[in-house]
């Protein structure tokens, strides 16, 4: 659509599905009693995507959310970080992060503790 004055309105309702990546816990952190975990959500669009976890498929709030960032290709990037006693970590099925936006269906990334390295 074209204004007076050459003026142009774009209108993008398009949603991008971000792209997952769960990051495991060092295993020099869990000698240390601690786990770790970061979920990188990349390349999303609008910021409206909200990062949540699950941990043995049950939900937890016990995490911190970055805020988005803009990309010089006007999509955006977030990450979350959950914190887990390495007892647990090591105990749990799963680690499940979730990228969810309303009418949209989810985005998710799961970690299976016992196949990572210790």
């Amino acid at each position: 659509m074209t204004f007076g004055g050459g003026t142009k309105l774009i209108v993008d309702s398009g949603v991008v599905r971000p792209t997952l990546t769960v990051l495991p816990p060092s295993p020099e952190e869990l000698q240390q009693g601690s786990a770790t975990l970061v979920c990188l959500a990349s390349g999303g669009s609008p910021s409206q995507w909200r990062l949540s976890w699950k941990v043995g498929g049950s939900s937890t709030t016990s995490a911190s959310h970055s805020l988005e960032v803009l990309g010089s290709d006007g999509r955006f990037s977030w990450s979350s970080t959950l914190n887990l006693p390495a007892d647990q970590w090591k105990k749990v099925d799963s680690v499940t992060c979730e990228a969810s936006l309303s009418g949209q269906s989810s985005v998710t990334q799961t970690l299976d503790p016992h196949s990572c390295s210790v």
